[in-house]
């Protein structure tokens, strides 16, 4: 009987091996033949995806079967196949990109890669073909062609979010390959350490975001994301030389009458990257140089830079991987005029500051592994040195350890994602205080997106946060016998946030979204315990009794999709609310008799009280065949309605208008608008930038006090700010392919030369020229 038995079995698994057949195969990039991971590849009854290597395979039943690929940002591709009893069928499959902009691939939003449509927060993408053709030197110039994003100062604000807050921390995240990458004492991001040479995409996430990212991610997130190496090894080679010319009022016009031996203020550097695969190694090497004397006198800047990047696929299950970016170099530069006529571009007495010498580099291990049981596990790390040997006491130093384990399972249309964060930060500062500071930030999130029908998106997550800070038990202020005390050096705080969101497609293209998120932000070191001075009477003191600001972001938006013969894009529209309970805002407190110094302007980042940012916008992106060439565009408009919750007699003595209850430092209208058309070895762009009048700034900056309260540099802002009509800046450019490797480009910034200001006491740019040379192979 047991013979009879393992006769049957071992005969009913010969008839079983003989009526299946193996499936198998590689999905790669139609364009360059790279290997796709996670594609999915189902058919009735079952589905599998591709590894690390692009590799599938399947032991099925004989039989006809319809395989449909499908890949976030490529277009699906179906294959019809027939399998024999014992067949081994091997496929090649190339997918091709998407062309409908709808469908990028972005993964800011949730983790993972999800169609820019579907996503449940307003999310713009910005592709590395902008960046290059306007020779973006430092990723903050092309941010602004972000509708409803602003960079004043270095800092970034999305949809009023921020107002000037100089030195202070910022409530938009920023992230370099979903890393942050935040300077550990000030919470600012060091623009020039940021590969240009080297972007994949960036995505600019609109609104709340801590719920997933944490502290900083306040007012929303820029996620900067690196190139890969492809299947064909890839080197680019750029040159470019800029020069500014005469401002529009030539009493302005500083260089070439005076000993500082400029003739003519000039910018000019090179680039490099080369990404090969080799083996299983995936290589990236970038670099970069710059020497600028700018516009502004005193202002310049010395630097290089070098960002090599490594992959190494141990397995199809496995990968480990290292990036690293080494910024050495000097600047200096001034925060106020010396007026607003002859001194504009020229800095105020004892305004300028040099950073005699500087290092910064950071090193990002990190570790995939995709587990046999459909979970995949993800180790980010980073460690950030910074070392500033600064003029007038004001040198620093910190280090910052970070640290993430993330977990992540696709359950059916369930994407569960989960982690855990640790972030450690040392600082070591002439400018705080003379003092040592520790910081320590844990926190846990969970995050689930659910598809439903098809159609309905639906994405919520949460984090838990503790935040501990360790300093000097006493604060000494400006005024002499004046001091804060931290009771036993130890500042705790431990904070839940929340986020929901929805996306619901109507139709074909069309797609409805809301989502609510709540944001935290705690002080940064520079925020609590900065003590210095500029210009001499013009000081910054330390707060200790600074608290954290909380709030959220509601929205509500559509996007339309559109095609017209071969040229399509996106609609959208949204509106939006933030709320800020606590907000943090750099602001000039007042006007003291400092011993030693005499009568002072005191800055100070203060909590401000509870504030409502609420307004609506529009923006149109789209891309493809218009007539002989290709048209690419990127526009919106922005309102903002930016207030106080109560407008009582503190704000009112601090506004320069206490008329009107409307926060500082914004533009209640933005206009953005960048086009480019390409027809054979020829193209054309143009962009228009327009703030409206910001109609309110501190009171100390603009008025008219008497001597001996009078502020030199300031009292000139006053007069300056009687133009009420905002500011529009146009920018043109061209390129022309000289050969299949080799192109040049010319651009003309500011083509009218508009006389205009961002923010009190500092004038932007004249006309610019710039011409690049790139050589591709």
């Amino acid at each position: 009987m047991r013979l009879f038995t393992l006769l049957f079995l071992l005969f009913s698994a010969a008839f079983a091996t003989a009526q299946s057949a193996t499936l198998k195969g590689q999905v790669t990039d139609a364009a360059n033949d790279d290997p796709l991971i996670g594609v999915s590849i189902a058919t009735d009854g079952w589905g599998t995806s591709t590894n690390t290597e692009g590799l599938f395979t399947r032991s099925i039943e004989a039989g006809n079967y319809r395989l449909v690929f499908k890949y976030t940002g490529y277009a699906d591709h179906t294959e019809t196949v027939t399998l024999n009893p014992g067949q081994v069928l091997e496929l090649k499959v190339q997918m091709g990109e998407q062309t409908n902009l709808l469908q990028t691939a972005t993964v800011t939003a949730g983790k993972f890669e999800k169609p820019l449509g579907e996503v449940t927060v307003s999310l713009e993408v910005l592709k590395p073909k902008l960046i290059q053709s306007t020779n973006t030197t430092s990723i903050d110039e092309v941010l602004t062609k972000i509708p409803g994003l602003s960079v004043v100062d270095g800092q970034a604000s999305i949809r009023g979010g921020s107002g000037f807050s100089y030195g202070a921390g910022t409530r938009v995240l920023m992230l370099l390959d979903d890393i942050p990458a935040l300077q550990a004492d000030a919470g600012l991001p060091q623009w020039d350490d940021f590969p240009v040479e080297n972007i994949g995409q960036i995505e600019v996430l609109k609104g709340a975001a801590s719920a997933l990212y944490g502290s900083s991610a306040m007012n929303g997130i820029i996620n900067l994301r690196t190139g890969f190496a492809k299947g064909q090894p890839e080197t680019e080679v750029a040159y470019f030389a800029k020069t500014w010319g005469n401002p529009k009022d030539s009493r302005k016009k500083w260089w070439g009458t005076d000993s500082s031996f400029i003739e003519q203020p000039f910018e000019t550097g090179m680039s490099f990257v080369h990404r090969q695969k080799k083996g299983k190694w995936d290589i990236v090497l970038g670099s970069y140089g710059l020497i600028r004397d700018s516009y502004n006198k005193e202002t310049y800047s010395r630097y290089a830079r070098i960002t090599p990047n490594l992959r190494y696929r141990a397995s199809d299950r496995l990968t480990f991987g290292v990036n690293a970016n080494f910024n050495v170099g000097r600047s200096g530069s001034f925060f106020i005029w010396n007026n607003d006529t002859t001194g504009a571009y020229q800095p105020g007495i004892n305004s300028a500051s040099q950073t005699l010498g500087r290092l910064r580099f950071t090193i990002d291990p990190t570790i995939q592994y995709f587990d046999r049981f459909g979970f995949k596990h993800k180790v980010m790390g980073r460690y950030f040195y910074t070392h500033n040997n600064n003029s007038d006491n004001q040198s620093n130093d910190s280090r910052l350890y970070y640290g993430e384990y993330q977990i992540q399972r696709v359950i059916g249309n369930l994407v569960a994602t989960g982690g855990f964060v640790g972030m450690y930060n040392r600082i070591d500062a002439e400018l705080y205080n003379k003092a040592k500071y520790q910081t320590q930030n844990l926190a846990g999130y969970l995050q689930a997106d659910y598809k439903i029908f098809n159609r309905l998106n639906l994405s919520a997550g949460m984090r838990y946060e503790q935040n501990k800070l360790f300093s000097p038990d006493t604060i000494w202020q400006l005024e002499p016998g004046k001091f804060e005390i931290i009771p036993n050096g130890l500042t705790e705080e431990t904070k839940p946030v929340f986020r929901v969101g929805a996306n619901y497609q109507v139709g074909k293209a069309t797609y409805l979204r809301t989502s609510w998120g709540q944001g935290y932000r705690y002080p940064t070191i520079a925020e609590k315990f900065i003590n210095t001075n500029f210009g001499g009477t013009n000081l910054v003191a330390p707060n200790a009794k600074l608290v954290s600001e909380t709030g959220y972001t509601s929205e509500i938006g559509i996007k339309q999709g559109f095609k017209v013969a071969g040229w399509g894009g996106y609609i959208d529209l949204s509106g939006f609310v933030s709320e800020y309970q606590n907000m943090m805002e750099f602001v000039l407190d007042r006007v003291a008799l400092i011993p030693g110094v005499g009568f002072g302007s005191i800055f100070q980042s203060q909590n401000i009280g509870t504030t409502r940012v609420q307004g609506t916008e529009i923006s149109i992106a789209g891309q493809g065949k218009l007539g002989n060439g290709d048209l690419s565009l990127l526009t919106g408009y922005t309102y903002l309605d930016p207030t106080y919750k109560t407008f009582g007699k503190k704000e009112k003595a601090s506004s320069s208008d206490s008329t009107k209850n409307v926060l500082k430092y914004r533009f209640r209208h933005q206009i953005k608008f960048d086009a480019a058309y390409e027809i054979g070895k020829i193209s054309f762009g143009a962009a228009l930038n327009y703030n409206s009048f910001m109609e309110n700034i501190d009171f100390l900056f603009q008025a008219d006090l008497a001597p001996p309260f009078t502020i030199a540099p300031f009292s000139a802002v006053n007069r300056y700010r009687k133009n009420k009509k905002g500011a529009t800046v146009v920018d043109l450019r061209a390129a022309y392919k000289v050969t299949k490797h080799v192109s040049i480009s010319v651009l003309c910034n500011n083509l009218f030369n508009t006389e205009y200001s961002q923010r009190p006491a500092l004038l932007d740019a004249p006309r610019s020229y710039t011409m690049r040379l790139e050589y591709k192979l």
